[in-house]
């Protein structure tokens, strides 16, 4: 009796460990599978990979992209290390160097790499930055901001990334393996209009969407200094009433830094620069709190002064 009873305990005993081996092994292929493609990851799986910081990069020159010189190139070289380890879904990308009558975004499966700058060394052009596309989060974008009360929003199913975009990315993340997409300014509207635009697509931090603005704390190309290492006052007074005021969540005077700020004009002749601030400045909710991330100058008026703007569940 008992000799008959060893074989069935050893079957179940083996079918349990089989079946135990199948659960975990399909536990590890789905893991596997979702850690590289996010792209993979449902809304619902999304909403347990927030990404609750959001941020303003003030991405300088051009030349940021090749000038090892440039304090600003470390900081974004650390950005994974020192700054931001969480590896997001995606990455929206709001750049200076996007200007359109309505909000747009690009529409794309793979990101062209736009050299839109001219008069600069060769090596620069031949610089890539392929990150995939990321089509759905354009759609999501869009009926966010619709959802809002903007009535027009635009798909652009042919742009890459400008270097707003690619320059910081390239040095952020080098492997160019997270999908983006990017989103233009208006420059005829104002502070507060890019503030609400950031306001209706909060949401995509739950969904682990990286919000980035890239701009320019401050951005007067006439007014550059190529051969003195002092700053200029105007534009220092400027970039430490702007610093006072965010770290201050005086965000209602940025809105309207254009009355409030001094040099306001002078240190933005034109408001491209600075309403990526607004926008990642909405995103992050009106209790987020700034912190001054990165700051130094370049040619004695470009300040790459660079904002986290960080909010508690």
């Amino acid at each position: 009796m008992m000799r008959q009873k060893i074989p069935v305990i050893a079957a179940k005993a083996r079918n349990f460990f089989l079946f135990f081996f199948l659960i975990n092994s399909v536990s590890l292929f789905i893991f596997i599978h979702y850690s590289a493609n996010p792209s993979n990851v449902t809304r619902g799986q999304q909403s347990r990979l927030s990404v609750m910081d959001t941020f303003f990069i003030s991405h300088g020159s051009p030349t940021l992209s090749i000038d090892e010189s440039l304090p600003a190139r470390g900081f974004l070289q650390a950005w994974q290390a020192k700054v931001f380890s969480q590896r997001p879904n995606s990455i929206l990308v709001i750049s200076a160097h996007w200007d359109t009558d309505f909000p747009s975004v690009n529409v794309v499966q793979r990101n062209d790499t736009i050299h839109d700058f001219y008069g600069f060394p060769k090596q620069m052009y031949d610089l890539k930055y392929p990150a995939p596309g990321a089509p759905e989060l354009a759609k999501r974008v869009k009926d966010l901001l619709k959802a809002s009360g903007i009535k027009h929003v635009n798909e652009d199913r042919k742009r890459g990334l400008d270097h707003g975009a690619w320059v910081p990315l390239m040095l952020m993340y080098p492997e160019a393996d997270i999908p983006v997409c990017q989103l233009s300014v208006q420059m005829h509207h104002t502070g507060t209009y890019h503030y609400n635009i950031g306001k209706a697509l909060a949401p995509l931090k739950e969904e682990g969407v990286l919000i980035i603005g890239s701009g320019s704390a401050t951005h007067n190309l006439r007014a550059l200094q190529f051969e003195s290492s002092s700053i200029s006052s105007w534009a220092l007074e400027f970039d430490n009433w702007l610093k006072d005021a965010l770290l201050e969540g005086r965000y209602e005077d940025v809105n309207h830094y254009e009355q409030k700020a001094p040099h306001a004009k002078k240190a933005h002749p034109w408001p491209e620069h600075i309403y990526p601030l607004h926008v990642a400045m909405g995103a992050a909710a009106a209790n987020a709190k700034a912190e001054l991330i990165h700051s130094s100058w370049h040619y004695g008026a470009l300040s790459y002064s660079s904002y986290r703007f960080k909010t508690s569940r």
